[in-house]
């Protein structure tokens, strides 16, 4: 029986790893002056609470002490 089995072929010899090359760094100048960048653009856009509210300490700001209403129709 054993001259109807054939043998498996040898295996190929593995070969050895290529260093890798150092990695970027990543605290570089470029990096940073894009962070600032955005950063800054950031603070320009931002719009705030603050903005949204139409009342002050003392009040509302209409320069008007009192509203009256309107007549309909005449």
């Amino acid at each position: 029986m054993g001259f109807l089995v054939p043998k498996p072929p040898a295996m190929p010899a593995i070969p050895e790893p290529k260093p890798l090359p150092e990695p970027p760094s990543f605290e570089d100048e470029e990096r940073a002056r894009e962070a600032e960048k955005k950063r800054a653009a950031i603070r320009r856009n931002r719009k705030g609470r603050s903005s949204t509210i139409l009342t002050t300490a003392d009040g509302l700001e209409d320069n008007e002490l009192t509203t009256k209403k309107k007549m309909l129709g005449g």
